[in-house]
């Protein structure tokens, strides 16, 4: 599976790139399975701060391979055996730590849902973007019928999931799928940039941050209350205690020598 995903942690990244370009990168269940690995991995790995999902030249993901699911059906019902497909979105749903999508080119399908549960997204010009589920007989996935609404609006979210359109970049930048859009040549080179701001940053106050942005709705008194308890504690931490030293010294925090 080395070769269909492949995994390299440097600079405190993890990227993590769906290595099938014959197939457009078309995800099968053991793919998914390296994934979610990978995925899990970087949460309990001290040398990892950020992850990058990514894909090949001109192909993010084709979606799912509908050979390997029409031979090898996800039972959901399973309750003593996760289908790979579940535990892929599992990790990346709970995934801690924040995680980049770099998209070039075709995004179909979960190549597209899984953009919702990812907390950046950098795109190349030439991405485009389409959620065929309804044209294939199917339904909506990875929670993307509750997300999409509520990030688009109803009206635009039924472009991609009743209609079936094809969103280029622009589009799909205008309505908040992608944050940034770039050239093809220098899309990895943005996603890394994005990263590495990431990991230079406090790591606790980063995975309190994006888990306060992932709690359910409250009222909110009890967020403030909740945001309140994590400011007080983050206050009494070591990072903090760096974080100050280094505005007073006038110079970049190392949050590294922290441990």
């Amino acid at each position: 599976m080395s070769e269909l995903v492949l995994v390299d942690t440097a600079d405190r990244i993890r990227t993590i790139r769906f290595n099938r370009p014959a197939k457009k990168n078309a995800l099968t269940q053991d793919m998914y399975s390296a994934a979610a690995e990978a995925l899990e991995s970087a949460d309990t790995d001290p040398s990892v701060r950020v992850s990058i999902i990514t894909g090949t030249d001109g192909v993010f993901t084709a979606g799912n391979d509908l050979v390997d699911f029409t031979q090898r059906p996800p039972d959901f019902n399973e309750q003593h055996d996760t289908p790979p497909v579940r535990r892929f979105m599992m990790a990346l749903l709970n995934a801690q730590k924040p995680v980049v999508a770099a998209v070039d080119g075709l995004a179909i399908g979960i190549g597209v849902t899984l953009l919702l549960h990812c907390d950046l997204v950098i795109a190349s010009d030439r991405s485009i973007f389409k959620t065929p589920f309804v044209d294939l007989a199917l339904a909506p996935e990875f929670a993307s019928s509750q997300l999409m609404p509520r990030i688009f609006g109803h009206a635009v979210a039924a472009e991609l999931l009743l209609l079936g359109d094809t969103w280029d970049a622009t589009r799909a930048r205008e309505t908040g799928l992608v944050n940034r859009v770039t050239e093809p040549g220098t899309l990895d080179e943005t996603a890394r940039s994005v990263a590495g701001i990431l990991a230079a940053k406090a790591p606790s106050s980063l995975k309190a941050s994006k888990a306060l942005m992932r709690t359910p709705v409250e009222s909110i008194e009890a967020r403030m209350d909740r945001e309140n308890t994590i400011f007080a504690s983050q206050l009494q931490s070591p990072e903090f205690a760096e974080a100050a030293a280094a505005f007073l010294e006038r110079r970049a925090p190392d949050f590294d020598k922290l441990g």
